[in-house]
């Protein structure tokens, strides 16, 4: 991992490959080795000739932990995502979030349009516009002295991750209690590079794909079967998908 400076900020990156490139933004309480690495997506994107970027979010995996909520937010965290095109002199590249990387990947989206060539949006459907309800149980969950403190079922598999990966507890409370800008169905509306939805058929936290990509101009929709929110990230249909709509890109 590389490292360089988000207008101050210490933010870990990988980059790998050569060809299109195409940039990686992971979920909450993850990291590049788990979301991009271990799932095999750097090798499957390099394989297929194109340049991998993955960064660790701000509060995450090797990146600078920050106990601020003002320090964070899914508008602020864009900006890292621009200055690492920027440090990395890329002037266009694909994006693909995962879940709070979706977040991430469609404000990068609204606010630089021409910076994005292409979005995919992993584990997170029509959620994205109707939010998610419950962060404040898991974020108590992350600051409980143990996980065996925590009785909410979805808050304790967020602390078991968040353990599993090794990271800052402390850091990722102040994320997820961060402010959540609102993304409305008009801004959606308004995004013009081609976008890709997936979303597993059991994933409660991201809701329907199809239903977010009916809100997107010409945007595409995938459900992948048998795949909660957690097990979706390295499936072979949703690698397979992205492939496909990557090259029609080109």
């Amino acid at each position: 991992m590389q490292t360089f400076s988000s207008n101050g900020i210490e933010i870990a990156y990988l980059d790998e490959g050569s060809g299109e490139p195409v940039l990686l933004i992971h979920g909450f309480a993850s990291n590049v080795a788990t979301n991009w690495v271990d799932t095999g997506w750097v090798k499957t994107l390099t394989d297929a000739g194109y340049r991998a970027i993955a960064y660790d979010n701000r509060g995450h995996g090797h990146s600078a932990k920050l106990y601020s909520v003002e320090e964070y937010g899914a508008p602020i965290m864009a900006e890292d995502a621009r200055r690492l095109l920027d440090h990395l002199g890329i002037e266009r590249a694909h994006v693909m979030g995962y879940s709070m990387g979706a977040r991430i990947a469609a404000f990068l989206a609204l606010a630089h349009p021409g910076r994005v060539r292409s979005l995919v949006f992993g584990g997170l459907g029509i959620n994205m516009v109707r939010g998610v309800a419950g962060t404040g149980p898991v974020a108590r969950a992350l600051e409980a002295e143990s996980i065996d403190d925590v009785t909410n079922p979805t808050a304790r598999t967020f602390r078991a991750f968040a353990e599993q990966t090794r990271s800052d507890l402390k850091a990722l409370a102040a994320c997820i209690r961060s402010a959540r800008a609102p993304i409305t169905a008009e801004a959606l509306g308004t995004l013009r590079c081609p976008v890709l939805v997936v979303v597993g058929d059991r994933d409660v936290i991201g809701g329907s794909p199809s239903e977010l990509a009916a809100l997107i101009p010409g945007g595409k929709a995938v459900q992948l079967a048998d795949r909660d929110h957690m097990k979706a990230v390295g499936d072979r249909t949703f690698k397979a998908a992205v492939l496909e709509f990557l090259v029609g890109q080109e």
